[in-house]
């Protein structure tokens, strides 16, 4: 099962990277991951990933950031960004929205949730 679609996952915890991978690989979504915002920013001229799903929370370039510069950036203002943290800080989750995130989920993840999110955004894609 394949639907083309490919997803940039930014988290600087290896676990969580392997374990969003594997289960969107599963589903037939092509995969590619950066352990923080700046490595994932080099990754998108080469990647061009139609979903990022970043940390807030991370060395270098935190995920609002990485956000921030993604909106910038013509050919990815309209590309979707899930946030993914471990902090349900309001004002946090605020500034990450208005850097552009479309969407905020806390960890741990629902990974059914998630998942069928990001079917549902390649079913419109």
């Amino acid at each position: 099962m394949t639907n083309n679609l490919k997803i940039l996952l930014v988290d600087d915890e290896p676990d969580i990277l392997e374990l969003l991978s594997y289960n969107f690989r599963k589903k037939g979504f092509e995969v590619s991951a950066a352990l923080n915002g700046a490595d994932g920013l080099k990754s998108l001229e080469d990647y061009h990933p139609d979903i990022i799903i970043i940390d807030i929370m991370m060395p270098e370039m935190d995920g609002i950031e990485m956000c921030r510069n993604i909106r910038l950036m013509e050919q990815f203002k309209d590309t979707r960004v899930i946030f993914l943290s471990a902090t349900n800080d309001v004002n946090m989750v605020i500034d990450a929205l208005k850097a552009g995130g479309n969407h905020y989920f806390s960890k741990p993840i629902h990974m059914n949730v998630l998942i069928n999110m990001v079917m549902g955004f390649a079913e419109v894609h």
